[in-house]
């Protein structure tokens, strides 16, 4: 199953951004580099992380999100109608072994009709698929459409331009469309949909605080299934998509917990898309039972590496993992990951270049020995 994506050994996309880009960024934030000189520093670190995910054997590479200070806001602000609202911010409470930090972030504000103006990121595709040069497959990772709603829910909407929310669905499920047609015009054939919220939905408190402000919460992830269906709708049969989710990831630390029970029949029978990159590499993770309702043909990734430390899991734990999954769905279907980016902010998690390598090379070399293809 595995000669396609999602790979038997595969990444989640964000990678660590190197000092020399950081720098870069900074010079260019200060009026000190143009946008010409970023681009030039970003394109050569791009070169480089494309050639280490080959070198420990990778089937995929991703531009490592060098070009994005966040994982889904560089998207979300490309779409026609969607404004940051900086006098509305959102603080977003995450969590780690020494305490709790929080992510303060400008609201996002629905002020106009949903559009897709211009395939988003169709020069860093562009030129990621020239640097992978036909070696591995590149791989494009944009937000779901859950995540434009996700945010602010109901409230992002100005009734003005959305008295009826369906409509609002209807427009952004078509501006994904034309997007995902896009890409694919572009050569992309390995697009991924990032989406925390399928994930955070399985815990209590992320549910409460939806229905707090007004959002059906214990129906949510049916409208995002839907949505994504519609989104993906009648793709070329030869573009495999993929869906990410994860509970945070944000300087190693986490906002939700909880395992995949609640949306489990639903998300693994409905949604409609080729493989599943799941997070589960810690016991906020839940067990592999919400794998039984994984059908026949799907692919299951399991995130059992973490990006959010740098000590290196041990092979036979690995091992011992995959073996657990298996008992819900078949070794086959299977594939090992990471259980996130390692820099899903510009910020980066708490770990060093050559960990991320060694984990990356873990992943390889453990796929190897499990399923030898």
């Amino acid at each position: 199953m595995a000669k396609l994506p999602p790979f038997r050994a595969d990444h989640v996309g964000s990678l660590l951004r190197p000092a020399a880009l950081l720098t870069a960024r900074d010079d260019h934030a200060n009026g000190r580099l143009s946008a010409e000189e970023l681009r030039t520093a970003e394109d050569e670190a791009i070169r480089q992380v494309v050639a280490m995910q080959a070198e420990v054997g990778l089937n995929s590479a991703t531009d490592g999100e060098f070009r994005r200070t966040s994982w889904h806001m560089d998207f979300i602000y490309r779409l026609g109608g969607i404004s940051s609202a900086p006098d509305d911010a959102i603080k977003v409470r995450f969590e780690n072994p020494g305490g709790v930090i929080e992510f303060t972030t400008a609201a996002l504000h629905v002020d106009g009709p949903v559009r897709l103006r211009e395939t988003i990121f169709a020069d860093d595709f562009a030129f990621l698929a020239d640097v992978a040069g036909g070696v591995v497959t590149p791989k494009l990772t944009i937000p779901s459409p859950s995540m434009v709603h996700y945010r602010g829910g109901p409230a992002a909407l100005d009734p003005a331009v959305y008295p009826d929310e369906e409509q609002f669905w209807t427009d952004l499920s078509a501006a994904y469309k034309a997007q995902v047609a896009g890409v694919y015009e572009l050569g992309c054939r390995y697009l991924q949909l990032d989406d925390t919220s399928l994930a955070y939905l399985n815990d209590p408190n992320q549910r409460a605080e939806l229905t707090a402000r007004g959002d059906d919460a214990e129906h949510q992830h049916l409208r995002y299934i839907r949505q994504i269906n519609a989104a993906i709708a009648d793709r070329p049969s030869d573009l495999r998509i993929t869906t990410h989710m994860c509970r945070g990831n944000f300087r190693s630390s986490w906002a939700a917990s909880g395992g995949y029970d609640f949306v489990a029949e639903a998300l693994f029978s409905e949604l409609a898309v080729d493989g599943f990159f799941l997070e589960y590499d810690d016991e906020r993770s839940g067990s592999f039972a919400p794998l039984r309702f994984v059908p026949p043909g799907k692919n299951v990734v399991l995130g059992l590496v973490t990006t959010k430390r740098g000590a290196l899991e041990s092979k036979d734990d690995l091992k011992r993992r995959i073996e657990e999954a298996s008992k819900y769905v078949p070794l086959d279907q299977l594939c090992l990951s990471p259980q996130c980016g390692f820099s899903s902010t510009v910020d980066g998690n708490a770990l060093t270049y050559d960990e991320q390598v060694a984990k990356l090379a873990l992943i390889v070399e453990t796929a190897a020995e499990v399923w030898g293809d």
